[in-house]
């Protein structure tokens, strides 16, 4: 089966990408929804430049949904018409457990004549982040909720060591409530490291975020 993935560029997508790979499916596109104001990922904050970087890396053509918060999921739908063109039979989501985002990602699916795949539904969250690093990804915390997890989490890449900090603030170590969102620059799935550079630490009031931008080179910059 071809698919699109509806790609944040973090962990959760990620895993998602890579499991249907495994599975024998195909990957014809990525799908990013992008502020419009901001020119950045929603929720992740992810600039245009590594956007397109990750895209690169991954060998896949990317469609950017542009838009502002009302027109979201118009944007979405046609971002979905644009992979039905591309070949895509389906789109692929790294949601969880939460009932909410998969009635919105099925009616959206729908309205563009597509199916809607959901590899990792209903599965322990836990294991799901453990697979993360066992598979070698490298998905580095871009953004934190604050009062939950503290800025010394940003800019570090999840590793089994930190997992144990989590739950020792008893902090869902998944973080799909949106304790925390990661940016996935290394991994199975990629033709080399993404690089990018660190900037400044943003507090929006409800979280905190590391700006990253788009770096020369294979590695990060400190």
């Amino acid at each position: 089966m071809n698919f699109a993935v509806s790609y944040s560029g973090g962990k959760d997508s990620a895993l998602a990408l890579h499991r249907m790979i495994g599975l024998g499916h195909t990957p014809v596109a990525l799908l990013t929804t992008v502020n419009m104001a901001q020119k950045r990922s929603w929720f992740h904050g992810i600039e245009a430049g590594l956007l397109h970087a990750v895209a690169g890396s991954l060998g896949l053509p990317l469609i950017v949904c542009a838009c502002a918060p009302d027109g979201y999921a118009r944007a979405f739908e046609h971002g979905l018409a644009q992979a039905r063109q591309m070949g895509a039979q389906a789109c692929v989501f790294g949601d969880i457990d939460i009932a909410e985002h998969r009635q919105w990602n099925q009616a959206r699916c729908a309205a563009a004549g597509l199916e809607c795949a959901l590899p990792l539904w209903n599965q322990e969250r836990e294991a799901l982040v453990r697979e993360v690093i066992g598979a070698g990804f490298k998905a580095m915390i871009k953004t934190v909720q604050s009062g939950v997890l503290d800025a010394s989490f940003l800019g570090q890449d999840l590793s089994l060591a930190l997992l144990d900090k989590m739950k020792a603030a008893w902090v869902d170590v998944c973080g799909e409530n949106g304790e925390y969102h990661t940016f996935v620059h290394d991994g199975p799935a990629m033709q080399r490291p993404v690089a990018f550079e660190k900037g400044e630490v943003i507090d929006f009031g409800t979280h905190l975020t590391l700006n990253i931008f788009a770096g020369r080179g294979g590695h990060e910059q400190g």
